[in-house]
């Protein structure tokens, strides 16, 4: 496979409504699948099924057994969870904020258009959605969610604190792993919008991962400036065209 997209072939479509991922996504079968393509890209190669086993019991052994456990969404977790969930709620994490920093180049990008995914970096803060795990659940569910996030080693688990307004619940989200090859740090906004407004993959655009992104932060009461004003960039990038056609009359 070259390093463009005309011989790329990508997965069968997402299962879930209006193009999103659904549980039964996950399979070891997909996952394979994936791991190929990583492979003839020149990405990162995926972890196999017994180190991202290992990653999922290394924090579950801080895990309180028969307990529910809270996840926190700062990116497509929040609106796509494609896990079991028993509830949904706004919340927010000190010690760790949001960057577009790490290439994508299939799902929502493609080798010769690469977009970018959403990370936790070190400092600030972030607000975002967390989902609560019910215990009867907690074996199955983040099991798939292992799956979902951390096929090549680009996210490290993490236990947080999460604050929910009126309590505060321990919970595990995904950071950035700094030295992984797919850590894309010190972009300029510019060249941020200009990836994410251009990008596509057999996912869709990446264009629309932000902007649902902003979405669910504004339905859950939550604003993010990092976001908004990428968004502001991106849409500025994609209606110019329209602009130039209308002053020109569509010429």
């Amino acid at each position: 496979m070259s390093q463009g997209s005309s011989d790329f072939k990508p997965p069968p479509r997402p299962t879930g409504p209006d193009g999103l991922l659904a549980r039964k996504d996950f399979t070891p079968e997909r996952i394979a699948y994936f791991s190929q393509v990583a492979e003839k890209l020149g990405e990162a190669k995926f972890l196999s099924e017994e180190e991202r086993e290992a990653s999922r019991k290394v924090i579950l052994a801080d895990h309180i057994p028969n307990s529910e456990l809270w996840v926190f969404g700062y990116g497509s977790l929040m609106w796509n969870p494609a896990i079991h969930v028993s509830e949904s709620l706004p919340a927010r994490i000190e010690g760790f904020s949001r960057s577009f920093c790490m290439r994508l180049m299939f799902g929502r990008g493609m080798p010769d258009n690469p977009g970018l995914m959403l990370c936790l970096v070190a400092g600030g803060s972030c607000a975002g959605i967390a989902h609560r795990i019910a215990p009867e659940h907690v074996e199955s569910e983040s099991r798939i969610l292992w799956m979902r996030e951390m096929l090549s080693g680009a996210y490290i688990p993490t236990w947080v604190d999460l604050d929910l307004g009126a309590r505060h619940v321990r919970g595990v989200t995904f950071v950035i792993n700094t030295a992984h090859p797919r850590y894309l740090p010190g972009l300029a906004p510019e060249e941020k919008a200009r990836r994410i407004a251009k990008a596509e993959g057999h996912l869709g655009t990446n264009r629309d991962y932000l902007f649902r992104t902003v979405t669910a932060l504004t339905d859950a009461g939550l604003s993010d400036p990092y976001l908004n004003d990428l968004h502001a960039r991106v849409r500025e990038i994609v209606t110019a065209p329209e602009r130039a056609d209308t002053t020109s009359g569509g010429a």
